[in-house]
């Protein structure tokens, strides 16, 4: 018998691979650069993506700046280490651990100038990436030199970051994420008085000069008077509506876990109005952009940074998610190592903070805002009826005025626009004129799409009868939506089809359009659809035609003073 121990061993090249690859996201690493700039105290941070030529090829230039603190030995060593940060357990400290800068990782080449203490280091690494993926874990080459005590900050330029893939970083793009994802733009500002000024300078691709980026989350403005808001624009009040709500506490089960929570209830037009990467119609949105739904809703937060949207939790309809611009805030939120996620907080404080958001939701929704939201949307709406019913009755009193009319047996016929108009024709002619058509309408019902069974014998009942289809068309063109299986008829008021023609039904079977002119002045010009291995045709009645040959109709515009 004999025993023996064993010490877990870290595969470290492969661990170094899994978690840069797990940062799937390019623009993470603004993220992290911004979160080290901050935990190292600096008031003005400096970010600009470049190309150079480089052998002849574009290669894309990272360049990450700041006037912070700096890094000594040991804070060089945890930069470019695995797992092994300095400021794990610090109150105040986004990085806590120690993976943030392995997204740095994948590139060609990472230069890292840093002063402190009286130190200057100038560290290089050559080829991380590919070193890895060989299995071999990449040095690390440090120059130290003497520097003035004041002298300090950081210094890091990445070259061939992301396999030189650059379309993710245009100032657009680039802008929106630090304003949305970042501690430059977290939403803290909401919560205290004044945040600490910091200065960050941003230059993407496709800029020349860099923008100085304002600090802090935006919110639109809130809505002053719901009035006004009417006055200026009923039909699009409800989209101008603007309400924020604040909360601070703790959570039920955990007392001693702290929130914060901002929710904004914002219209559409608050939201084109503020937020210029939102697509919308006529609008020629920047590269990158998104929609409302795709970046609206409920945010989960660590260190007031959007961490996971969670808009199941504010939804009971669908969508109403949308009306909202919100955050959670809770430092007790325990996030995955490329802080894509809060799924590693304990289920039970997960749970709590799920109740409490649930709890503000309820409370806003049953509130004097969110009602004065969704009365602004019914008068909206009525308004937007009333608008519509005034528009359509003028253009309906305009077509009115402009139509072709025929005046038969003390009748008027109109001209018809659509196809429930040819049927209504066909039903006057029908009573006007009993032996017009050869067949009568037994049944008439659009819902399964064919408009009318027919029988062609008027005096057989109609159980011993053989029952037709007969289609009616404004205009006959050269698709049919129907079978002409057991077609009898087509009425139509006028068709393209010239002779010879061919139409296919929705079988995709074709028939030829057959035109035979009048034998004589009493006869009328016939249509038949034929096909030449079926004995039955289908007849088309052209009422405009017909019409005019058959009963002397002739269809002319109203004269001013019509009577009819």
């Amino acid at each position: 018998m004999s025993s023996y121990k064993i010490t877990p061993k870290v595969d470290a090249t492969q661990e170094f691979i899994e978690i840069a690859n797990d940062f799937s996201n390019p623009l993470d690493l603004v993220r992290e650069a911004i979160s080290n700039s901050y935990d190292a105290k600096a008031t003005k941070i400096s970010i600009s993506f470049d190309v150079e030529k480089v052998d002849g090829e574009d290669e894309l230039v990272i360049t990450l700046k700041d006037d912070g603190t700096g890094m000594d030995k040991n804070g060089l060593q945890s930069f470019f280490d695995l797992g092994n940060s300095l400021r794990r357990g610090y109150k105040g400290m986004i990085g806590e651990k120690g993976h943030g800068t392995k997204v740095f990782f994948n590139s060609k080449k990472i230069e890292v100038i840093t002063s402190n203490n009286g130190k200057r280091y100038h560290a290089e690494m050559d080829n991380p990436y590919r070193k890895l993926h060989n299995r071999k874990m990449p040095e690390v080459q440090v120059i130290v030199q003497n520097a003035k005590e004041s002298d300090c900050g950081t210094n890091i330029i990445i070259r061939r970051y992301n396999n030189n893939r650059m379309e993710k970083f245009t100032h657009d793009i680039l802008k929106d994420y630090i304003m949305w994802f970042t501690k430059h733009g977290s939403v803290e500002n909401v919560f205290i008085d004044k945040t600490s000024s910091v200065e960050l300078l941003l230059k993407g691709l496709d800029k020349d000069n860099p923008e100085n980026i304002k600090q802090g989350h935006v919110f639109p403005n809130e809505s002053i008077n719901i009035n006004q808001l009417i006055s200026k624009d009923r039909a699009k009040a409800h989209d101008n509506y603007c309400k924020r709500i604040t909360k601070k506490g703790n959570l039920k089960n955990y007392p001693h876990i702290h929130f914060e929570a901002v929710f904004s209830i914002e219209g559409k037009r608050v939201k084109y109005d503020n937020n210029p990467m939102l697509r919308r119609p006529g609008y020629s949105a920047p590269n990158g952009a998104y929609t409302i739904q795709d970046r609206y809703g409920l945010w989960l937060c660590k260190d007031h940074i959007p961490i996971q949207r969670k808009n199941e939790w504010i939804t009971t309809k669908g969508s109403e998610y949308t009306k909202f611009h919100a955050f959670f805030n809770c430092q007790d939120l325990r996030l995955t190592a490329n802080r894509s996620s809060i799924e590693n907080t304990p289920s039970e404080t997960l749970q709590d903070v799920h109740d409490k958001v649930q709890e503000i939701y309820n409370e806003i929704i049953n509130s004097d805002d969110w009602t004065k939201m969704d009365w602004l949307e019914e008068q909206s709406i009525s308004h937007q009826t009333i608008e519509k019913e005034k528009n359509l009755f003028k253009w309906r009193i305009n077509k009115v005025n402009k139509a072709k009319v025929a005046l038969h047996n003390g009748v008027t016929l109109v001209e018809p626009e659509r196809e429930s108009g040819v049927y209504s024709m066909f039903m006057q002619l029908a009573v006007l004129e009993k032996s017009l058509f050869p067949f009568i309408i037994i049944d008439y019902d659009t819902h399964e799409g064919i408009d009318v069974i027919a029988k062609g014998d008027k005096t057989t009942s109609i159980k011993t009868s053989k029952l037709y289809y007969v289609e009616f068309k404004r205009t006959l063109g050269r698709r049919l939506n129907h079978s002409f299986e057991n077609t009898y008829s087509i009425v139509c008021w006028d068709t393209d089809i010239m002779h010879d023609d061919t139409i296919m039904d929705i079988d995709n079977e074709e028939r030829k359009m057959e035109i035979i002119p009048p034998a004589n002045n009493s006869d009328y010009t016939m249509y038949f659809l034929v096909h030449p291995k079926k004995v039955h045709r289908i007849e088309v009645f052209v009422l405009k035609q017909y019409l005019e040959e058959k009963l002397n109709i002739i269809f002319k515009p109203r004269k001013d003073g019509a009577t009819y």
